[in-house]
């Protein structure tokens, strides 16, 4: 057979299989659709149907051509349809008829094309093998090697993989350098026609989250919990948090003695971005009120999903924040549309004139006959 020897590829199945860690049925597969691909190649179109079966013992190749079975006398595609008078006996209208063709020979082109299609299906195959192995993995982080800095991604080498950092999930303002060692959350496997891709991440809350975790071991213990999260990468993150055990206090926990612990996620993610540990309450007007911290707020009135909340002339500009930040921040992690409002001051009467109705009651006592 020019140009592919399909005996040779037999033997070498086992030894593929071993060498890329893939099952044997994996590259089995990869072969038989190279050859179906080379078969089209030489005797049909891009149209056709066809599936290829390998006879690992032989080393010969059958080939099956699909078409469906019209009612039409004539097929416009006879590629992919065959009608009914030409389907044999017992066929109906909507079946599936495969005609079977012993493969012979392969033209130079075909077998290049099988050749193509081999490497390029194998690597497909071992790179969705390695992504199985970090399925479990995902939510966790892990540490990896920065081998390419690209204006929209950030590529990182995790070992056995490479995974993909996409501009919106890096922290704004990071520096990114080729050969660094980094810590990234493994957010998800994105799969699409073109294969699987890992999805990295330090931009997002639940890096936040597995870095907390990391340092306050309470957590898994379920002394204390995370019950949100709301961030900015870069600029400032809040978390709310609680306690399940009576006398514990959820905000030191996490913060930790001098502040060791909420230090040690800032050292990871940069001294630029903020981190504001507040406690967390059922009670929605508490809660609104420990998100806008350090903002001291007078009263907040609760309608359905919005909250307005009334704040001293002094305190508005800290309760909205830089360009609206701590506002945001405190509507993204309690849920409720914010609205920031003065509150009303009301004149208080002049302590002057108690004085002098009491200065008047004292002279007209001292004035008193009897006194005399």
């Amino acid at each position: 057979m020019e140009g592919l020897d399909l005996k040779q590829m037999s033997a070498m199945v086992d030894i593929i299989a071993e060498e890329k860690g893939l099952p044997r049925e994996t590259v089995l597969g990869v072969i038989e659709q190279a050859i179906a691909a080379a078969w089209r190649k030489d005797n049909g179109d891009k149209d056709m149907n066809v599936r290829a079966v390998l006879n690992t013992n032989t080393g010969e190749a059958d080939v099956y051509i699909a078409r469906e079975v019209i009612e039409d006398e004539i097929a416009y595609n006879p590629s992919t349809e065959i009608p009914l008078k030409e389907a044999g006996k017992g066929a109906k209208i909507g079946d599936i008829i495969e005609e079977k063709q012993k493969i012979t020979s392969f033209g130079r082109v075909a077998a290049q094309t099988a050749k193509q299609v081999v490497i390029q299906r194998l690597r497909e195959a071992e790179n969705d093998a390695v992504l199985a192995e970090y399925e479990d993995k995902i939510g966790t982080i892990i540490t990896g090697v920065i081998t390419r800095v690209e204006p929209k991604i950030v590529r990182i080498d995790l070992g056995r993989a490479n995974g993909i950092m996409p501009r919106s999930e890096q922290i704004d303002g990071e520096y990114y350098s080729v050969g660094s060692r980094i810590k990234v959350y493994i957010k998800n496997i994105e799969k699409n026609d073109r294969g699987a891709q890992l999805i990295l991440s330090r931009g997002s809350a639940e890096f936040i989250e597995c870095l907390f975790r990391q340092e306050v071991p309470e957590i898994d213990s379920g002394t204390v919990e995370i019950k949100g999260i709301a961030r900015e990468a870069g600029r400032r993150t809040k978390i709310a948090v609680t306690s399940t055990v009576p006398g514990i206090d959820p905000v030191g926990t996490f913060v930790g003695g001098r502040g060791v612990r909420v230090g040690a996620v800032m050292n990871e993610i940069g001294d630029k971005e903020k981190i504001d540990v507040i406690t967390w309450s059922d009670n929605p007007s508490e809660y609104i009120r420990e998100a806008l911290s350090p903002a001291e707020i007078n009263k907040v009135e609760i309608d359905g999903k919005k909250a307005k909340v009334l704040v001293s002339e002094e305190m508005q500009s800290i309760a909205i924040g830089k360009q609206g930040q701590n506002v945001r921040l405190a509507s993204k992690l309690t849920g409720y549309d914010i609205d920031i409002e003065l509150v009303k001051t009301v004149k208080k009467k002049k302590k002057g004139n108690v004085e002098d109705s009491l200065l008047s009651a004292l002279e007209e006592t001292s004035e008193d006959p009897e006194e005399e």
